[in-house]
């Protein structure tokens, strides 16, 4: 029987559209699952621009023109499409409010509000202050603002921010991801043993929870169906036929 914590690895970025959407199904999937009260959601840091210079008069739109060499009407669809998944998840993007801004500081700062249980909340907080408020995530005043909101002390953000207390924390977050192979967020690890990548749907993410629990709970159950699966199977190399 196992004994230490279910653990959900998530590596995302606070501009990632599909993160947040990701999020959404995957706490929507999570509410479903019958042993929800034993699982622990760790948010891992992953940087998908980090020399990006903040820019709040440079709009979204441009942003996705310039770093991904689309067209207009390109990256028109692509806010469009992804509008219309957070929309179907319940979220609301403003992409005309959108200051394309450097995460550095907001990833060090959920490495503090770890510390003190927060994390969970202050990732939705800059998700949300980020897609739907237009707020600088990378201005440490605003920064101190919403973690101050969800319980974190002025003292210990600013501290931690002007330290850079935590800035190896997010780049061993970022080192590991790629030794895991991560190339694209949102990436999800069950219990170090299962990986979801991409804003799956719900029913695919309560799935995963109930394989990665069975398994967790039933290690030596879980081996023996696996061995049973693999017994009328062929392998490169294998001698089956």
């Amino acid at each position: 029987m196992a004994t230490e914590n279910f653990v959900v690895e998530v590596w995302s970025d606070v501009m990632c559209p599909f993160c947040y959407i990701g999020k959404k199904r995957f706490e929507n999937a999570l509410t479903d699952f019958e042993n929800k009260e034993e699982v622990e959601v760790v948010w891992k840091s992953f940087d998908l621009y980090p020399d990006l210079n903040t820019n709040k008069n440079q709009g979204i739109k441009q942003f996705l023109i310039e770093n991904k060499g689309i067209s207009e009407d390109q990256a028109t669809q692509m806010m469009a499409g992804a509008g219309n998944l957070a929309k179907e998840a319940g979220l609301h993007f403003d992409w005309e409010k959108v200051i394309v801004a450097n995460t550095k500081k907001s990833h060090q700062l959920l490495h503090l509000a770890e510390k003190s249980g927060n994390q969970n909340r202050l990732k939705e907080r800059l998700f949300k202050a980020y897609f739907e408020e237009g707020k600088n995530v990378d201005d440490i005043s605003t920064l101190i603002s919403l973690g101050v909101e969800v319980g974190l002390k002025q003292e210990d953000i600013v501290k931690a921010l002007e330290s850079e207390r935590f800035l190896p924390a997010v780049n061993y977050d970022i080192q590991e991801a790629k030794q895991l192979g991560v190339s694209g967020v949102p990436f999800f690890v069950f219990n170090r043993k299962y990986a979801v990548s991409g804003a799956q749907s719900e029913a695919y993410f309560l799935q995963a929870l109930q394989t990665a629990y069975f398994d967790w709970k039933n290690p030596e159950e879980a081996e023996k169906l696996r061995a049973a699966e693999n017994a009328n199977s062929c392998t490169p190399g294998g001698g089956c036929c």
